[in-house]
């Protein structure tokens, strides 16, 4: 059987080419703050609902426990969470962004706001649209 798409058209090669694109771009703004793109979600998640569970924090941003907790040890002992026993049952941790996170805020949401924005720059709106209603489809 003959293949029909030749590597350069293959839809799975222009996801992973994009990815890679998006992640090395977003991964340079990020240095300087020491942060991995997967740390910065990680904020972002916990910007949205703070004294969240790991287990919640993972279903959230749709990462898997064990991929989720090596990144909440690195960012524990980086200070940019911390975690606390939960009043109510103390087996149970809550997690919560600290100083250092809350000072960066602002800037660090600004930061992937402006990197989604370059990113998405040769697009039209109905193209931005459409390319988020597609990429949420496939998700």
């Amino acid at each position: 059987m003959k293949n029909s798409q030749n590597i350069p058209d293959c839809t799975i090669f222009l996801l992973a080419k994009a990815y890679q694109k998006a992640h090395g771009q977003f991964k340079a703004k990020l240095r300087p703050y020491n942060l991995t793109n997967l740390q910065h979600l990680v904020l972002e998640g916990l910007w949205i609902e703070e004294g969240i569970t790991a287990a919640d924090l993972g279903k959230l941003l749709v990462m898997d426990k064990a991929t989720l907790s090596g990144v909440l040890d690195r960012m524990i002992d980086s200070g940019w969470i911390r975690k606390e026993n939960d009043p109510d049952d103390g087996r149970v941790f809550l997690l919560y962004t600290t100083g250092k996170a809350a000072e960066l805020k602002d800037e660090l949401i600004a930061l992937r706001i402006a990197a989604n924005e370059e990113m998405l720059a040769g697009f039209n709106t109905e193209e931005e649209v459409l390319f988020k209603r597609l990429l949420r489809d496939l998700t």
